[in-house]
């Protein structure tokens, strides 16, 4: 399966500061956490100037002890010791800084991360239409880790590089106006360089991201579909594919750190061209005694001038850090703030008891009987109907893309407990059917009654509740057969999860795994066959019990003789329920209470086997066809 292109111009974060605010924004309950950082990084940044403006008084009175000058002893052993006391508050509340960081990255990330999938829940299946897995999953793992390492590293950098800058500029300033004019003029240079390298590193890393969730995407589809690629002997054309998107990969990932790397070559040169220009006039005005300038403050105002570059230094390497991250969190916001799956629907299912009567009352605990609360909004009554499995199909217009239509006025009803069956070829618009019906898509012309209601005035997932569905494509979850089956229903009992694998034919099969309905399935049940998965799929429908049941191929995988044993439990499984079924095999459709013939959006037949057949229209050509293989 190729993967979806993405061929939209490479675009700068819309607004890096909105998108920092927003981040800061996570961190609400952090406020006292972050107050002591802010003072912690201040004490470790402090702690370094204070450091170095002790060596002008030590170095000085060295100067006179060695040249046989009057000297302070008492005050050369004061300072000393108060150079070592103030490395080592620096030590202490750097590391206590670095611990609250890690506290407050970390939790930080659990919130955004919560956001992003709780958000995913509730965006519509149309979404994932779009996006692959890899491309989702990137968010999770590369986008979040950038983000990460931005949070508890490059943050409190900024900070402790801001007050460090801010405190050096005034020592330097106080020390010497002169050479602080060196400083200037090499700040503007630096300033100007970083904003010049920063501009076009930015745009190489929102490209490297975007094609690396391409990359990811594409080997996730790949490991899926590994056993089609070695059927069809595809291997070449996959690594032809993947090394194209591993060169655009490459070729993003090239430019982004061509500009980051430089930049830290750039501003080592630069340090050391403004710590030599420092050394040359600061000496010169030692030696001629101008403006006060001794040994001493000379050292001090070197080390300084180290101190003042480092920082910049480090913000500048920290720049490709915070430029990924701010790329990774705009994907990330971007999912967050995605349109989530619409419902205005307010009628809603209830536990109902049904006296001899017919009257209805709501209830709390589980009946087994359900009904459709129904709010009127113009005498504010409410009003309950008993919940029958009547659905009505009535001219029903729609497509997946607005200019292309896949179902083209297609009108049914099916009463409760009726067996309705659709056949056709692929793509007629058979499972389209059944995906408005739940409304994984909502119905743009025409409309689709339940019991009367328009769906659109019923809560999705209370539409959802009462339905089951069998897909052809199964998926387990890591857990037990026993998780699995009980999907369908979490509060079901043991018994209930039993009596439905016996339901589907699934008991026998399970009893004999290694450890029975506690062996536990990984990787989407892959150490059982797909047979197997698909009856653990339909015991999952059978122990939610709903009155409307969509069985989507839910035998295609099942051989024809394990078929035979569960048509028994199949039936039992649809009486008294609505049921929908699409099938390619028309012998499980033969009992069907109305088969739709489906061509091209449209049911061109309808109607039982029998009327079908002494038609000697499509369906008895499929019909008979398929008896001929078989």
């Amino acid at each position: 399966m190729p993967p979806r292109k993405n061929n939209k111009p490479v675009q700068k974060p819309a607004n890096a500061a909105k998108t920092m605010k927003r981040i800061f924004s996570y961190m609400y309950g952090f406020k006292i956490y972050f107050l002591f950082v802010v003072i912690s990084v201040a004490v470790s940044s402090a702690a370094g100037v204070a450091g170095n403006a002790l060596l002008s008084p030590i170095i000085d009175n060295l100067k006179e002890a060695l040249t046989g000058g009057e000297w302070d002893k008492k005050k050369f052993i004061f300072t000393l010791g108060a150079m070592v006391a103030i490395y080592c508050a620096g030590v202490l509340a750097s590391l206590l800084y670095q611990r609250i960081m890690l506290k407050i990255s970390t939790s930080t990330l659990k919130r955004i991360r919560d956001d992003l999938f709780t958000k995913m829940e509730a965006l519509p299946i149309s979404y994932f239409d779009k996006h692959t897995h890899g491309e989702l999953m990137s968010l999770y793992t590369n986008d979040t880790d950038t983000l990460r390492e931005m949070l508890s590293n490059s943050i409190a950098q900024f900070i402790s590089s801001a007050i460090t800058i801010v405190g050096v500029f005034v020592m330097m300033a106080l020390y010497s106006w002169l050479l602080t004019i060196i400083v200037i003029v090499m700040l503007v240079l630096i300033v100007f360089i970083i904003g010049f390298i920063g501009k076009r590193s930015s745009k190489g890393f929102i490209a490297q991201q975007k094609a690396l969730g391409r990359a990811n995407g594409y080997i996730e589809e790949y490991i899926d579909g590994q056993k089609v690629v070695k059927v069809f002997c595809h291997e070449e054309s996959a690594n032809t594919e993947f090394d194209k998107l591993n060169d655009e990969l490459c070729e993003a990932s090239t430019r982004a750190h061509t500009f980051a790397n430089i930049l830290m070559p750039i501003m080592n040169n630069l340090s050391y061209l403004h710590y030599a220009a420092t050394a040359i006039v600061g000496g010169i005005m030692t030696v001629n005694g101008f403006g006060g300038m001794t040994i001493g403050r000379l050292v001090s105002y070197l080390q300084f001038t180290r101190q003042f570059s480092q920082p910049i230094t480090q913000v500048s390497q920290q720049l490709n850090a915070v430029l990924t991250a701010l790329a990774g969190a705009e994907r990330i916001f971007s999912v967050i703030d995605a349109e989530p799956e619409a419902d205005e629907g307010y009628v809603t299912l209830v536990n109902a008891e049904i006296d001899a009567d017919g009257n209805i009352t709501e209830t709390d605990k589980r009946t087994g009987k359900w009904a459709w609360k129904h709010p009127h909004k113009a005498d504010g009554t409410i009003t309950y109907a008993e919940v029958r499995g009547n659905v009505e199909l009535d001219d029903v217009y729609f497509g997946y893309e607005p200019e292309k239509t896949v179902l083209n006025g297609i009108s049914l009803y099916a009463k409760a407990g009726q067996k309705i069956a659709f056949v056709g070829s692929t793509g007629a618009g058979k499972t389209t059917i059944t995906n408005l019906i739940n409304r994984f898509y909502d119905v743009p012309d025409g409309k689709i009654r339940y019991d009367g209601i328009n769906i659109n005035k019923i809560k999705k997932n209370d539409l959802r509740r009462s339905q089951s569905i069998v897909l052809q494509d199964t998926h387990l979850f890591t857990g037990t057969v026993m998780d699995n089956i009980r999907y369908g229903k979490l509060d079901a009992t043991d018994e209930e999860v039993y009596a439905a694998a016996k339901l589907a034919n699934a008991d026998y099969f399970i009893t004999h795994l290694e450890n029975g309905y506690q062996t536990m399935l990984t990787a989407d049940g892959a150490n059982l066959s797909q047979g197997q998965r698909q009856l653990l799929a339909i015991a999952r429908a059978a122990i939610a019990d709903p009155p409307v049941l969509i069985l989507d191929e839910a035998t295609s995988s099942i051989d024809t003789r394990t078929e035979a044993h569960i048509e028994k439990g199949m039936d039992q499984l649809m009486e008294g329920r609505t049921v929908f079924v699409i099938a390619h095999r028309l012998s499980t459709v033969r009992n069907a209470k109305a088969i739709m013939v489906l061509e091209h959006g449209k049911i061109i037949e309808r109607g039982d086997h029998k009327a079908l057949i002494a038609q000697h229209g499509k369906y008895y050509q499929l019909y008979t066809g398929m008896f001929e293989l078989s």
